[in-house]
C-alpha cells in the first residue's frame, strides 16, 4: 500500500487502493447510484469503533455531573457521556486520566502522583458503578469481547508524565493502576522531555536522562509510549530508544495544518516505519489554520489575559477556563473545522504511509469538535465522509479500530509484563 497514488471516484474523492467500496455497492444494479448512507449505516454498526483519547475524567471530577445523563456540548461543555456513546455507537474509549504540567519541586510531584491516583480511582468507580454499561478493559482482545456482549470498553490512558517526578517506580504503578500508554509531557516541559508547546521553549533537547529511563521501563512493562504534545527532538529521541513502536494518541498531520502539535511529514514517516500509527486529533485549530477573525481572536487575547499562565492555574480555575473557552467556542461555532477538513487528514496520511498506520484520537473534553462532530454522539459523520470518498469497510474498520488495536497487541507482546486483573 505505500506510495500508492489514490484512484479517484466518480464524485471527486479519492480512493484508496485495492480498499474500494465496490464489494458493498455490488448489490445495487449499474444504473443506480450506490446509496452512501444506508453503506454508511452498515459499514458503522458493523466495525469497531474505539476513540483513544477523551479527557472525560475532567467531567467526571465535576460536582453533580452524571455519566448516564445525556448532556448538551454547548449549553455543559460535556461531550462524552453514555448515552451519546450509544447514540455514536462507539465501542472503546480511552478515558484520560490528565494533569496539566505545574511546578517541578519534589512536593508538587507528590502532590501531583496524588491527583493523578485520584483520577485513576474516578476511572474505576465510574465503571464499576456503571457495570451495565461499561466494562474495564486492560488488553487489546478486550475491545471486541466487551462489544460482544453489549457494553462499552473502556482503558485508560495518562496524560502527561509530570506525576512520575524523578521515580522510575511509578511507571509501573501506573500500569498496574491500568494506565496502557503514557503522553509523557503536556503543554510544558517536564523532568521527562521537552513539551510542543512549551512558551519558554526546549530545556533538555529533547528526552532527559530520566526520559531515556522511562521509554526503556515502558517498553519492559509493554506500555505504549505517546508522543503526542512532545518536542519534535524528544519524538526522535523516542523512536532511537523504543524497542517497539510508538503512538500519537491524538495528534493531526502539520503539512495541513502548521501547528507544533502535530507531525510533520517525515515524522509520520519515520513513525510508520517504526510500526506505529497516528490518531488524528479533532482540536479544531489542528485540524484547519483558522481564518482570521478579529473579534474571535479578540475574545481569546482576553481570556488568556484574564487568566495567565495555564501551567499556573489551580484545578478550579481551570474548570472556569474551560467554561469561559465553550462561551467562546459557541459563540464562533461557524469556523470550527469540518468532518471534511478532517479526514483530509486521514487521506494525507494514507496517501503518506498507507492504510495501516491511521486512526482516531478526537481529544474530546479535551478541546477536539468539528462543527459536523462536536461530540461522540456525532461520530457517524466520520464514516459517513469516509464512505463518501471511496474507503471499504476493510479500510474504515483499521481506521477506527484495527490499526491502534494492532499496534497495542504488538507493543503489550513485546514486554514482559503479565495484565494482572484489577
Amino acid at each position: 500500500m505505500k506510495n500508492q497514488q489514490p484512484l479517484t471516484a466518480k464524485w471527486g474523492k479519492p480512493l484508496v487502493t485495492g480498499l474500494l467500496i465496490s464489494a458493498a455497492a455490488a448489490s445495487f444494479s449499474c444504473e443506480k447510484e450506490p446509496d452512501l448512507m444506508e453503506i454508511a449505516d452498515r459499514i458503522h454498526s458493523r466495525v469497531l469503533k474505539i476513540d483513544t483519547h477523551a479527557d472525560t475524567p475532567l467531567q467526571m471530577a465535576r460536582p453533580g455531573f452524571d455519566i448516564r445523563e445525556e448532556h448538551d456540548p454547548w449549553t455543559t461543555g460535556s461531550q462524552v457521556d453514555i448515552p451519546r456513546m450509544e447514540k455514536g455507537e462507539l465501542n472503546g474509549l480511552f478515558m484520560v486520566a490528565y494533569l496539566g504540567q505545574g511546578p517541578r519541586d519534589s512536593a508538587s510531584h507528590v502532590a501531583a502522583d496524588e491527583k493523578m491516583t485520584e483520577y485513576f480511582e474516578l476511572i474505576h468507580q465510574t465503571v464499576a458503578d456503571n457495570g451495565d454499561k461499561l466494562a474495564f478493559a486492560q488488553e487489546p482482545k478486550d475491545l471486541k469481547a466487551i462489544a460482544d456482549a453489549g457494553k462499552i470498553a473502556i482503558f485508560i490512558g495518562m496524560e502527561n508524565g509530570y506525576p512520575l517526578g524523578t521515580d522510575i517506580s511509578k511507571v509501573r504503578k501506573f500500569y498496574d493502576l491500568g494506565a496502557r500508554y503514557i503522553t509523557l509531557s503536556h503543554g510544558g516541559n517536564n523532568e521527562i522531555c521537552d513539551s510542543s508547546t512549551d512558551p519558554n521553549g526546549p530545556e533538555h533537547g529533547g528526552l532527559s536522562e530520566f526520559g531515556k529511563e522511562v521509554v526503556k521501563e515502558m517498553n519492559r512493562l509493554g506500555m505504549m509510549i505517546d508522543v503526542s504534545h512532545i518536542s519534535d527532538d524528544a519524538f526522535f529521541d523516542v523512536l532511537e530508544i523504543s524497542t517497539a513502536p510508538i503512538v500519537a494518541t491524538h495528534s493531526s498531520a502539520r503539512a495541513l495544518c502548521d501547528h507544533p502539535r502535530n507531525l510533520t511529514d517525515d515524522m509520520i514517516v519515520k513513525l510508520a516505519k517504526n510500526g506505529g500509527v497516528i490518531q488524528v486529533n479533532a482540536l479544531s485549530s489542528y485540524v484547519k489554520t483558522p481564518e482570521p477573525n478579529p473579534a474571535r481572536e479578540s475574545d481569546m487575547a482576553a481570556l488568556r489575559e484574564s487568566f495567565g499562565p495555564m501551567q499556573e492555574l489551580t484545578d478550579e480555575r481551570r474548570d472556569e477556563y474551560r467554561a469561559e473557552m465553550m462561551k467562546i467556542r459557541e459563540k464562533y461555532k461557524a469556523d470550527l473545522a469540518t468532518v471534511a477538513d478532517y479526514v483530509d487528514h486521514i487521506d494525507h496520511i494514507v496517501n503518506l504511509v498507507g492504510i495501516e498506520h491511521v486512526g482516531i484520537g478526537m481529544d474530546l473534553d479535551g478541546g477536539g469538535g468539528l462543527a459536523d462532530c462536536y461530540d461522540i454522539s456525532e461520530i457517524k459523520n466520520i464514516t459517513i465522509e469516509l464512505v463518501k470518498r471511496g474507503y471499504s469497510e476493510e479500510a474504515i474498520e483499521k481506521i477506527w479500530s484495527g490499526n491502534f488495536m494492532r499496534v497495542f497487541e504488538e507493543i503489550m507482546q513485546s514486554g514482559s509484563t503479565s495484565v494482572r486483573p484489577l
